[in-house]
């Protein structure tokens, strides 16, 4: 039998004392492993945290109501695109439903309509909770136009669902309304150089490409930089908007989308249609065929007729040079030297 088996056994078979006195010490409570306890305390730092947070949103003035969607005006900003095949709405609108609305929204009273509030963050259960016919839980609290838009971005940014060019735009949309480059970076919860990259690729595809192609949720960074350069090309992007414009592009699915833009710009420029060359022949003053000329552009060909003597071409060789002086001297000449 092991020794560990023996001291277990002894801690069972042990004669206990028949009497108490001071000297008999209670036994020592068993030892609770530091990472049970660890465990406990950061249960206890959460349950803390959250009373916290409760604790600063009443001194804030923050209150929870329940307010009729119809009265909520969206944020001025938008940080999201509506798809036709909104499958995920219909699940949040489905779960509304039946288990009611678990996360109130964040709303201010409207700066611009009295009675009406504007929402920072929320705008779907608004929707939701509006076709529903129901009353939507907001909390209220009064927010300057900084402060909601870096609201919006902090409760949307760490969404996996908020796709690469949303977040551009929405970071467009910040710049444009007049905000700093930081209140961007606050918003998203990036650094300087990622704004920068946002902002150049929603600032070189235009809105109404963006708009076709939707917000393709697959398609990350890289391919819409390598999509941005392409379309820099003003063919290109005459070849992307032809193909939005067609009947079929809107059917497809957005990442779909974005591959056939993809495909247009990538696609090689038609060659440039040639002037027909000019064919005519050549009369002498008697009005004899002495040769025919063929001209494409700058491109000059001369075929001497059969009739005339051989010789004819060595001749017309050694005048050229007196001929293009006396052409020098003409007005055509003239401007072409000049310029």
């Amino acid at each position: 039998m092991s020794k560990r088996t023996d001291t277990i056994k002894s801690l069972f078979t042990a004669p206990q004392s028949s009497t108490l006195s001071a000297d008999n010490a209670p036994a020592a409570l068993p030892r609770v492993s530091s990472g049970s306890v660890r465990s406990l305390k950061d249960s206890f730092s959460e349950v803390e945290k959250e009373n916290e947070e409760l604790r600063e949103r009443i001194a804030s003035g923050a209150v929870i109501l329940e307010i009729d969607p119809s009265l909520i005006d969206p944020s001025p900003l938008s940080d999201r695109f509506r798809d036709n095949d909104d499958s995920s709405f219909e699940a949040l609108k489905q779960s509304i439903a039946q288990r009611g609305q678990e996360v109130p929204i964040l709303v201010r009273e409207h700066p611009e309509a009295k009675g009406r509030y504007q929402s920072a963050y929320g705008h779907r259960r608004v929707r939701a909770t509006r076709e529903l016919g129901i009353s939507v839980k907001a909390i209220l609290r009064s927010l300057s136009d900084e402060a909601l838009v870096v609201a919006q971005g902090l409760e949307n940014a760490p969404r996996e669902d908020l796709s690469f060019i949303e977040r551009a735009s929405f970071a467009m949309h910040i710049e444009d309304a007049g905000h700093s480059r930081s209140v961007v970076q606050d918003a998203l919860s990036i650094d300087r150089a990622e704004a920068s990259k946002l902002l150049a690729v929603a600032r070189s595809v235009p809105t109404d490409v963006i708009q076709a192609i939707g917000k393709a949720p697959k398609v990350g960074r890289g391919r819409w930089q390598s999509f941005a350069e392409l379309i820099k090309d003003a063919a290109a992007l005459k070849r992307v908007r032809a193909a939005i414009v067609e009947p079929k592009f809107a059917e497809r699915e957005t990442d779909a989308r974005f591959l056939a833009a993809f495909s247009a710009a990538s696609r090689p420029s038609s060659p440039r249609t040639s002037k027909p060359p000019e064919e005519k022949p050549v009369l002498s003053a008697s009005g004899d065929k002495i040769a025919h000329v063929r001209q494409v552009e700058r491109e000059l060909k001369l075929t001497i007729d059969k009739n005339v003597p051989t010789t004819f071409a060595a001749f017309l060789v050694d005048q050229l040079p007196a001929l293009f002086d006396a052409f020098s001297k003409t007005s055509d000449g003239q401007e072409t030297t000049e310029a």
